[in-house]
């Protein structure tokens, strides 16, 4: 749908439930409270941020960082067998522990 949605990464590539939440909750390997990506007070390290869905439903987020990798075997970093989840809502940074985003509308393994 149209407007402003989260996109997080969750613990594990399992979409098989139809409402995402066998994915688990929000990727967060350095126990951290939620928040808005990069803030110096944390935030998980699944905590993306938000992007725009047109009225087709399509968006685009894109980002470069040094926080995460694919199957570099440091349990910090790596993402490798995890999901992005992209939920109905916007993420207000500030809600605990996953920024009041809403139900999972979407949800994509990190598979290799």
């Amino acid at each position: 749908t149209a407007g402003e949605h989260a996109i997080h990464i969750h613990q594990t590539a399992d979409c098989t439930s139809a409402d995402g939440k066998s994915a688990g909750g929000h990727w967060n390997p350095t126990g951290k409270p939620h928040g808005k990506w990069g803030d110096v007070t944390g935030y998980h390290k699944g905590d993306i941020g938000n992007f725009t869905a047109d009225e087709n439903g399509n968006g685009t987020i894109s980002m470069t960082t040094d926080e995460s990798c694919i199957g570099c075997g440091d349990s910090t970093k790596d993402i490798l067998g995890k999901a992005v989840i992209v939920h109905a809502g916007a993420d207000d940074f500030t809600s605990q522990p996953s920024g009041a985003a809403g139900a999972r509308v979407s949800c994509a393994g990190i598979i290799e």
